[in-house]
């Protein structure tokens, strides 16, 4: 089996059906502003008026029946919390302002360890950070926490975070084994590969700057094995645990990521070669979905490099082949891949330096091609395994070199599962320069495939990395210059999303941020909109611990509101424990806002005489 098969077997032929005429373009309405240090925004939380419950748009001259929420509310805000709780967030938020003691956090945690013993210090984490951050051990420990949450109008996005305790040095050798095929490690000079797309060792530890994401790290198929049925639980736990959860996984904890850098790549050089082809027909200044090929151009362009025979060219671009205006777009160009591979049992990718197809990388051996094969039937696995427990998937973006890959995989589990309804959601990191271009692609294909889209949005978790890296080795940073710019990306894509759903009423999104002006932008488009929060299309994400002061705000007014749930043995969560202590040093230093909220809540308490006050629920 050639590497060809595998690749067709993702790129599946595109059937188009009619497509409703509206502009791809987002409108350019301004946005405020925001300063946020990676965490909750700094703003002025005033009262928010929103649409009523109804589920129903108004009428010409009708009003709308208005939800008021108020952020400022610290009752409404922490009425799930006792004072304990209120008391261990205050003291946790304080300890991660501690510059010393958030660096050396994890040393402290070993010492600490070593001190009390086992059973003291589980005690200890549980009072204080792991208590904060974490649900519980397994799925039996976390269910109180996620039906109280939900009591309160919380449901949960679980997350089972234990990841391996890896030296850098380990770390480093392992993703070098994992990431170069057999030819590459014979002849490391003979495949045509880019830089991004090749592994280097010192960016080995995908961990290196990233505080607020997993990170797996291939060993054998036996690993993959079992941390696909670590994803089976989570999902059967969901299920279990309310009726309409997410359950969240990562792509690189289920294959070699050898195949997803190849992947990526191949998709990345056919992305160029059909902007290149634009160029030649003077449409380089237009917007990816602008840019429509000629087909009679486009066929004499592919002949003169050679693509292929003519008479084969002629029929890649005949009938359903073509859209509907008779010409070749970005997604119908896409949809040639498994018929462009055909051209020899090579993959054949195009060197814009020479204009010529070229092989991209030289047969895989058969353990390479089964490796790649078991990828897939893993994702089929989940995907099968979510539908048939009423859970959503959503899809985990990571580095920029993986992500072309993944997010082809993702399109792949919506085309097959989306039918009926949101199942499968990918993730847009919308610090990204092409987070916009990514989003209103993939939207689009949905609209003519007819399949319901689902995304989350957040801003990002690789940027430090990124930027390093693509300094170091050499190619074009991807991130937008500076934190406004991704700020502005963000409310791009998600203004487009909006009046997508707006228009069709079947994309569903996730606002995944814990910055308040942004929760803000939504409800007021909302509000424009008519967009009752019980149809269920837009959701509010955050992590458990962190900004309740929005989440539960927003959860007691109806509206769909997830924290992200990870669980799991203390010891095997301290890496995740670890980051959040350096998430919330950012964010703690930059606001006083939810700690200023806490307090005021807990001196309303006391003096109230409640002392002893208990959530009723």
């Amino acid at each position: 089996m050639s590497s060809t098969k595998i690749v067709s077997a993702l790129a599946s032929k595109v059937r188009f059906c009619p497509r409703r005429c509206r502009s791809t373009a987002a409108s350019t309405k301004s946005q405020r502003r925001e300063k946020e240090q990676d965490g909750c925004a700094v703003v002025e939380a005033d009262p928010v008026e929103l649409i009523s419950q109804s589920g129903k748009a108004p009428k010409d001259g009708e009003k709308l029946s208005k939800i008021h929420i108020d952020f400022n509310n610290t009752e409404e805000a922490y009425k799930s919390k006792d004072n304990v709780e209120l008391l261990r967030s205050l003291l946790v938020f304080k300890l991660c302002t501690v510059d010393v003691l958030v660096e050396k956090n994890r040393e402290l945690m070993e010492l600490s360890k070593k001190l009390l013993g086992q059973r003291l210090f589980e005690k200890l984490m549980k009072m204080t950070f792991y208590g904060q951050f974490v649900a519980g051990e397994d799925h039996n420990a976390i269910k109180p926490l996620i039906q109280k949450n939900q009591a309160f109008g919380v449901g949960a996005v679980l997350d089972y975070s234990v990841e391996e305790d890896l030296t850098k040095e380990e770390a480093e050798k392992k993703e070098m084994d994992s990431c170069l095929s057999q030819a590459e490690k014979e002849s490391p000079d003979a495949e045509h590969r880019e830089k991004k797309y090749k592994a280097h060792r010192q960016f080995g530890d995908r961990r290196g700057g990233v505080i607020s994401a997993r990170t797996y790290f291939y060993a054998d198929e036996v690993k993959c094995d079992n941390q696909l049925e670590t994803f089976i639980n989570c999902i059967k736990a969901s299920g279990g645990a309310s009726a309409d959860g997410f359950s969240a996984i990562k792509m690189t904890a289920l294959g070699r990521p050898q195949f997803l850098l190849q992947f990526s790549e191949v998709l990345v050089k056919w992305k160029q070669f059909f902007k290149f082809l634009a160029a030649q027909q003077g449409k380089s200044e237009m917007t990816t979905l602008e840019q429509k090929l000629e087909p009679e151009q486009l066929k004499e362009s592919l002949t003169k490099l050679g693509v292929a025979a003519k008479e084969d060219i002629e029929n890649w671009f005949t009938g359903e082949k073509l859209g509907l205006s008779g010409t070749i777009d970005m997604l119908d160009w896409n949809s040639l891949i498994n018929d462009t591979t055909k051209i020899s049992n090579l993959l054949m990718v195009p060197n814009l330096e020479t204009g010529q197809l070229e092989p991209f990388l030289n047969m895989f051996t058969a353990e390479e091609e089964r490796q790649m094969k078991r990828m897939l039937q893993r994702v089929d696995v989940l995907a099968n395994y979510a539908v048939e427990n009423g859970v959503r998937l959503m899809v985990d973006a990571e580095q920029t070199y993986f992500q072309p890959a993944i997010s082809r995989l993702t399109l792949e589990m919506q085309r097959k599962f989306n039918r009926e309804k949101p199942i499968i959601f990918n993730t847009y990191q919308c610090y990204l320069k092409e987070a916009y271009e990514n989003v209103t692609v993939d939207v689009e294909l949905s609209r003519r495939e007819g399949w319901y889209f689902g995304a989350k949005l957040v801003r990002g978790a690789y940027m430090y990395q990124e930027r390093a890296r693509a300094e170091e080795i050499g190619y074009e940073d991807p991130i937008n210059p500076d934190y406004e710019a991704t700020n502005r990306m963000y409310h791009k894509c998600l203004e487009y999303l909006l009046e997508d759903i707006d228009h069709s009423r079947r994309a569903n999104i996730m606002v995944a941020t814990h910055n308040e002006d942004t929760v803000k932008f939504t409800l007021k488009m909302m509000n424009e909109m008519g967009l009752s929060p019980t149809e269920n299309k837009v959701y509010f994400g955050q992590l458990l611990g962190m900004c309740d002061q929005i989440s539960f705000p927003l959860g007691q007014a109806g509206f769909p509101v997830y924290k992200y749930v990870p669980y799991g043995p203390v010891n095997e969560v301290i890496p995740y424990l670890s980051r959040r202590a350096q998430e919330n040093r950012g964010f703690m230093k930059g606001s006083q806002r939810e700690r200023s909220l806490l307090w005021k809540e807990l001196k309303r308490r006391l003096l109230g005489g409640q002392i002893l006050y208990r959530p009723v629920y």
